[in-house]
């Protein structure tokens, strides 16, 4: 087992008090996915109260528990480090890890692209070191201490990815990350029931460079409306190193030509002045702009480029972000293209940019099932309005649509185009699986909070599909 904390070092980060000795190779705030080893921290959240699961923690093999209440129904050798309050000490234990890390640190924001930005970097730095980063979306004020408290010491690269939805809270994240590199892969009308205007939210995610280490760099989208003012916010913070890619002319790391497929995309790109031809494992222009900042990346961590893109080439669609499925049905089979984690104005459109590229089978059409795109406040009728035009650019066929919002967008879209709008994913499902048929491409996406991931659940178990329709 390699160890990640002893009891006596997280002690010292904690200020805490344990039981007994004991070391750890992983720290865990969730009981049902711990593994034997992990450092169990009992969270008290807003449903759960995580001292409620300590028992059933260190009965499936965690070393040990962080509390700070006691708690008389355990066995008196459990393995205990109580503290005064658990989330601080997370937040401790993160600090910690970050102050005895020696490698690169790189912090990754945005309104859109921060996940998928983030795992694509790991894979280029994997190649030449040992990089960590972020499990999954772990971007909030559990997510950022727990992915820090993770951080092997012996990294050469660590990645973190920082989300918001009010101002403060990437300040309050950057904090503990101090990263050498902060990225902001775009700025895009994302939560803006939280804020008052695009601007607002530009500001909010400039917070990332509040923290950023002595001689760090800043990585942006130079194609982006808030460039400018991401750049002068970057600088007035001490960053002297602005990298920014795009198509833009004044890109240092710039998009040159590119040919988009249905499964990748083939791309020529300087970067910084040295001209390059490399291929991508992920459909989309959205994801062309993503390797780029990939590449910026990669720079300004030292890292070599060769090696980064045969890790591009390598990239495969991650679940609920565009990952493929082969549903069978009567007759044949459709593909489905899983897009349900979440979703905003500027996703949506690359989804659809995706699902147009792919070329119609026989008998087959490009259908989208779309949820409402949550947290745009007083601009989400217009939003959501919005995404007809984008969806018949697209050469779309047919458009099922979930929501209150997305009232809108059904209301805006030709008569052909429109398959039917339901209230619930269970209307959703019957409404698709009437209209369903081989050949099918079907694009699901919405906001998580929309759970369409229910839909994709039935439409693999092909639940709802013992037959098709046609029309």
């Amino acid at each position: 087992m390699t160890v990640l904390w002893t009891s006596q070092d997280a002690a010292a980060a904690t200020g805490g008090r344990n039981s007994g000795a004991w070391q750890a190779s992983g720290v865990s705030i969730d009981s049902r996915t711990l593994e034997a080893g992990d450092l169990f921290v009992a969270l008290a959240g807003p449903k759960f109260d995580g001292h409620d699961f300590v028992a059933g923690a260190l009965a499936r093999g965690g070393a040990a528990a962080v509390v700070s209440k006691e708690l008389p129904q355990l066995a008196p050798d459990a393995k205990l480090l109580m503290v005064g309050d658990t989330q601080a000490a997370l937040e401790a234990l993160g600090r910690a890890a970050r102050a005895r890390a020696h490698g690169k640190i790189i912090a990754i924001t945005g309104s859109v692209g921060k996940t998928g930005t983030k795992e694509a970097l790991k894979a280029a730095l994997a190649r030449q070191g040992r990089a960590f980063a972020s499990s999954g979306s772990l971007n909030n004020q559990w997510g950022v201490p727990l992915s820090l408290s993770r951080l092997p010491p012996d990294a050469d690269y660590g990645i973190f990815e920082l989300g918001m939805n009010h101002p403060g809270e990437i300040d309050a994240l950057v904090r503990m990350v101090r990263p050498h590199i902060a990225v902001i892969t775009t700025i895009e009308p994302v939560h803006l029931g939280f804020f008052a205007s695009v601007e607002a939210i530009a500001d909010a995610k400039a917070e990332i460079f509040n923290a950023v280490e002595p001689g760090g760099a800043a990585i942006l989208n130079r194609d982006n409306t808030y460039f400018a003012g991401l750049a002068e916010a970057a600088q007035a913070r001490g960053i002297a190193r602005i990298i920014g890619f795009g198509a833009h002319q004044d890109a240092a790391v710039r998009l040159i030509d590119c040919e988009l497929h249905a499964e990748g995309s083939v791309v020529t790109a300087s970067v910084m002045g040295e001209v390059i031809d490399y291929s991508l494992g992920l459909p989309g222009r959205h994801w062309v702009m993503n390797s780029l900042a990939v590449l910026a990346a990669v720079r300004a961590a030292g890292g070599d480029i060769g090696a980064a893109t045969a890790a591009l080439a390598a990239l495969a669609p991650l679940a609920g972000r565009g990952q493929r499925h082969t549903v069978l049905i009567a007759g044949g089979h459709f593909t489905l293209i899983d897009e349900s984690y979440n979703a905003s104005p500027a996703s949506m459109r690359a989804a659809f940019a995706v699902l147009g590229a792919i070329e119609r089978k026989a008998g087959g059409r490009r259908i989208a099932v779309l949820a409402d795109m949550l947290e745009l406040g007083t601009e989400a009728p217009r939003l959501h309005a919005g995404l007809a035009q984008p969806i018949v650019d697209a050469g779309i066929d047919l458009v099922f649509t979930l929501g209150d919002e997305m009232h809108a967008l059904d209301q805006a879209l030709p008569a052909a185009q429109r398959g039917g709008h339901a209230d619930t994913v269970d209307e959703l499902a019957t409404l698709l699986g009437r209209r369903l048929r081989a050949g099918d491409v079907v694009t699901v996406k919405g906001s998580h909070g929309s759970k369409l991931y229910e839909l994709v659940a039935r439409l693999l178990a092909a639940k709802p599909f013992t037959s098709s329709v046609g029309a």
